[in-house]
């Protein structure tokens, strides 16, 4: 097994997706409370550090295969204003320094897709040069989570970055050759779970992709679908984006049904044993700001190919120049 250490870890979506892909954690630090108990819930033998990730020392992680994490995306989204490096909620400067302290031999970061934008080239420019100071050649691309099989259009910047002499061997990860089911599809049976007759209909009616599911924040959104746009777009699938529901419709229900916190998970690509700590507010949060398990496994699964090479061949491809 690879060893990992992981950052930001939130309620355990990219932490998951590495364990599929063959990454065993040797730290998941995660400043939320709650979050931390959903991920000792789920895994026992998991070692959760319950800190800021500005007081984790990495050092003792030195020479880690992988530095993993979804940090703040806030300081690059529209919702967050897009202060970038000058929002207090940055996290890349920690990022940079857990990188010097343990020296991974990969690093992989998710963050919202306005990393992009054109605002922050100098940013990124800044970002790939201190990794490049540190040994590592970084790649970044425009993921699709649908693209891996989950049931959402929910696009993210996956940033990997590799020590010199290997980051030639790694692929960016093919798209699943299928699109993913649809909402009705994929949530039919925990819709009729308490014998909604209405059910049926519903699931053909539902019969496109989710939206983009958004956790919000503390300052900002709460147990709901989203912003007036997200929810125009889940009534087409004949969803109420108004708020959670505790439990899925009874039988004479009639009108648009909520989504239950089980029923976002599933569209997340969370496994459906996967529980979430904390009232509805903070276990919605939780899942709505996951990275989908499908999509981190998938780049993870790229790295670990790399990581997992005989070091002969790895030299001798640098030599050659092989990319």
């Amino acid at each position: 097994m690879l060893s990992s250490v992981e950052m930001c870890a939130g309620a355990g979506g990219q932490a998951l997706g590495l364990e599929q892909a063959g990454f065993e954690h040797a730290a998941l630090v995660e400043i939320e409370n709650d979050y931390c108990k959903t991920l000792r819930f789920n895994r026992p033998n998991w070692n959760v550090l319950d800190r800021s990730l500005v007081d984790f020392d990495a050092r003792p992680y030195r020479g880690i295969d992988l530095l993993a994490g979804g940090l703040p995306c806030p300081p690059f989204s529209v919702a967050g204003k897009q202060l970038g490096e000058n929002d207090e909620r940055n996290l890349f400067p920690e990022a940079l320094r857990l990188a010097d302290e343990c020296r991974p031999r990969a690093i992989m970061i998710e963050n919202v897709r306005g990393f992009l934008d054109a605002v922050f080239e100098d940013y990124r420019v800044y970002l790939k040069a201190q990794l490049w100071k540190l040994g590592y050649e970084t790649d970044w691309r425009l993921l699709n989570a649908s693209d891996f099989g989950v049931p959402q259009l929910r696009p993210r910047v996956v940033i990997v970055a590799i020590r010199k002499g290997s980051a030639g061997q790694f692929e960016w990860p093919k798209v699943v050759a299928h699109n993913p089911p649809a909402v009705g599809e994929t949530l039919f049976d925990l819709m009729a779970a308490n014998g909604w007759r209405g059910a049926a209909a519903w699931r053909d009616r539902a019969s496109e992709i989710a939206p983009t599911i958004v956790g919000g924040s503390k300052k900002h959104g709460g147990p709901d679908l989203g912003p007036t746009r997200a929810r125009k777009a889940w009534a087409t699938l004949g969803v109420n984006g108004l708020s959670i529901a505790d439990a899925p419709p009874e039988p004479d229900f009639v009108g648009m049904p909520r989504l239950t916190i089980p029923m976002v998970a599933r569209l997340q690509g969370f496994p459906d044993t996967w529980q979430f700590a904390g009232r509805k507010t903070i276990a919605y949060r939780q899942v709505g700001n996951a990275f989908p398990p499908p999509v981190a496994k998938a780049v993870a699964a790229q790295i670990r190919q790399v990581l997992a090479a005989p070091k002969s061949v790895l030299v001798a491809n640098s030599r050659a120049g092989v990319r």
